[in-house]
């Protein structure tokens, strides 16, 4: 792995792969060899990627499919009274709105069983079943839980009441006792279907009802709720979901959803290309800030609404409680941030801050952002009604935030998440002592880890390079999110010709570079302001819409100084300059003062002495100084 030294960051460049893979492909050559990297190892395999094949026959994989489709079937033909049972974030709120749309179009009598985030907490609960059977509902299904309903499910089968589970949390050793349980975890393991979201389970459910009905046309906007709650959710964009995204996503922006539409249009977004960057950070926001701070009702009556009108106005209300919700983020955020820097020289090794004014909804996108800038696992507290502490945890990529809180368990009233993200309740004169394991705990995978911001760019590109048509090139490879990352670029030796700080922090710069120059703009707020006039970038590319012109703009990730003609290589124990000392000529220096030149011709093929021509070591290492300098992608 070819590494260089920074004072500000610790860069990881990317390994070298064939200079021409894929020759077949219509990709531009950069792209191509970011695939290669990414470990595409043959055209086959890279092809099934650009254009994957359509997901086997969904009963196939799913055991539990056909018995709920035909329980469902006999429902509908009978116009039954069904409780569709949901969660109050993006992806629960998608999915009961697209089985609830399916099932009323299919004839059936269906009805919303939301709970409240501070009145019920997460999921099917036993008071919802209760009031449920009293409203003579027979048949529940949950979408986007279930599988932890141990209690209100085995209360609805004492009153005679069926429960189909289309859920995609983690299933527990025992699962609850229901007429059907559809859930990733039960497919084969290599089945496309084993990263579906909530909405992902519940769409396979409708699509299947909907053939055994001959009703087709009743799937007319799950397709757009399906790529909203999956994007959303954060899904793996992998198997059936890229499959299922990549046509979605083409026609979001037409969509017959009057809600959508007017979610669309307060978000800004409207008439123009729908991808997972728009849905993530404008339309996704606006769904999970009613779940946050509101009735959670309002999003399905807006994702249910058939009046433009109405929509509109319900889509209105979405968007001033996103707004609260970014007012209360921003006054959250200061005061942590005002609690942390009271005691800045001894910043803990996992920062966990406490105030009960703090609303419960909001604190995890709080710490996140805390997170993101101290690079330690965070945890942000507020007070419930009962008198508890709820925490939303967050932890930096590799720190197992699951494990430190299974390790705590015993001084936790309960506690749950996944690798990155959790959240636990605890008795507040524990506080104490939790923070002291969690500091140890932390503190061990810092050591571990050298508590580094690594900044891993995946491919080199000239700025001549980036234009349209690589941009048209990247959104072959889209969407973009987990297990599709949005490829990281880097560019060597950019001359910073303006700079100007934006309100919040920001930084917009003019770069140039051999006569060609692009706008940039620096988001993170850990990159100071005080960098060099020559630097190498590490960036996404984007672009910017202003009034009505379409601009590409790199959004810049990090920065670093650039020492023009020369760079170190770190190969384990081993540091070697590399200099180019003109155009064609490169020179590989050990700590000893011994070299060994290179040259480059026409093609920028490399050229060694006879004596190395079959040395691999000094060959890839070569290779590695070509990436580095920015000669070769």
């Amino acid at each position: 792995m070819n590494n260089t030294n920074t004072k500000l960051n610790s860069w990881t460049l990317p390994k070298a792969v064939s200079r021409n893979p894929f020759p077949e492909c219509s990709l531009a050559l950069p792209l191509r060899t970011l695939m290669a990297r990414r470990g595409y190892t043959s055209w086959s395999k890279l092809e099934s990627f650009l254009n994957p094949p359509e997901p086997p026959d969904s009963l196939e994989h799913f055991p539990d499919l056909k018995l709920a489709v035909s329980r469902l079937t006999r429902a509908c033909r009978n116009q039954e009274k069904i409780a569709v049972c949901g969660d109050y974030d993006a992806d629960g709120m998608t999915s009961t709105a697209l089985l609830l749309n399916v099932l009323k179009e299919l004839k059936a009598n269906p009805i919303a069983a939301i709970p409240s985030r501070e009145k019920d907490g997460y999921g099917l609960n036993k008071s919802m079943v209760n009031r449920l059977h009293k409203e003579d509902i027979r048949l529940l299904i949950t979408v986007d839980n279930g599988v932890s309903a141990h209690d209100a499910i085995e209360i609805a089968n004492s009153l005679c009441m069926e429960v189909i589970i289309t859920d995609h949390h983690k299933l527990p050793p025992k699962p609850p006792k229901a007429l059907a349980l559809i859930h990733p975890e039960t497919v084969p393991l290599d089945s496309p279907y084993r990263q579906l979201a909530g909405v992902g389970i519940t769409y396979v459910l409708a699509e299947q009802l909907s053939k055994a009905l001959n009703q087709d046309k009743v799937m007319n906007i799950a397709t757009d709720l399906l790529c909203i709650g999956t994007i959303a959710d954060m899904a793996p964009l992998s198997g059936a979901n890229r499959s299922w995204l990549i046509k979605g996503l083409k026609k979001l922006n037409q969509t017959k959803c009057k809600g959508l539409l007017a979610l669309n249009k307060v978000s800004g977004i409207q008439g123009n290309r729908i991808g997972a960057e728009e849905i993530g950070f404008q339309i996704a926001p606006r769904i999970n800030a009613v779940g946050r701070l509101g009735n959670p009702t309002l999003i399905l009556d807006l994702l249910l609404e058939d009046d433009e009108i109405n929509a509109m106005e319900l889509a209105r209300r979405c968007d001033l409680l996103n707004r609260q919700r970014k007012e209360l983020c921003e006054g959250i955020e200061m005061e942590a941030l005002a609690l942390i820097d009271s005691d800045k020289e001894d910043l803990p090794d996992f920062i966990l801050i406490a105030q009960s004014h703090w609303h419960q909804g909001v604190i995890g996108i709080v710490a996140t952002r805390i997170m993101e800038r101290y690079s330690r696992p965070t945890a942000l507290l507020t007070r419930d009604k009962a008198g508890m502490l709820r925490s939303s945890v967050r932890g930096p990529e590799g720190f197992n935030v699951i494990n430190a809180l299974s390790k705590c368990s015993e001084l936790l009233e309960s506690f749950g998440g996944h690798q990155a993200a959790g959240g636990f309740t605890i008795r507040a004169e524990k506080i104490g002592e939790l923070q002291t394991n969690l500091n140890k705990i932390s503190s061990d995978w810092l050591k571990a880890s050298n508590n580094e911001n690594k900044t891993c760019p995946e491919v080199h590109l000239e700025l001549r390079e980036i234009t349209p048509c690589i941009l048209k090139d990247l959104e072959q490879l889209e969407p973009f999110g987990i297990g599709n990352r949005k490829p990281l670029f880097w560019s060597r030796g950019c001359s910073v010709k303006n700079k100007k700080i934006l309100k919040g922090g920001h930084i917009k710069l003019i770069l140039e570079q051999h006569g060609t120059e692009i706008e940039g703009i620096v988001w993170s707020r850990n990159i100071k302001n005080d960098f060099p006039s020559q630097i190498d970038i590490a960036f996404f590319i984007g672009s910017n819409n202003w009034n009505g012109v379409k601009r590409i703009q790199l959004d810049i990730k990090n920065i670093r100084p650039c020492n023009e003609g020369n760079t170190l290589l770190i190969r384990g124990k081993r540091i070697y300059k590399c200099i180019q000392t003109d155009k064609k000529t490169i020179t590989l220096i050990n700590e000893t003062g011994e070299s060994i030149a290179g040259w480059l011709n026409e093609s920028n093929e490399l050229i060694l002495d006879h004596k190395f021509q079959k040395e691999k070591y000094v060959i890839s290492l070569f290779e590695e100084a070509l990436i580095s300098l920015g000669i070769i992608n």
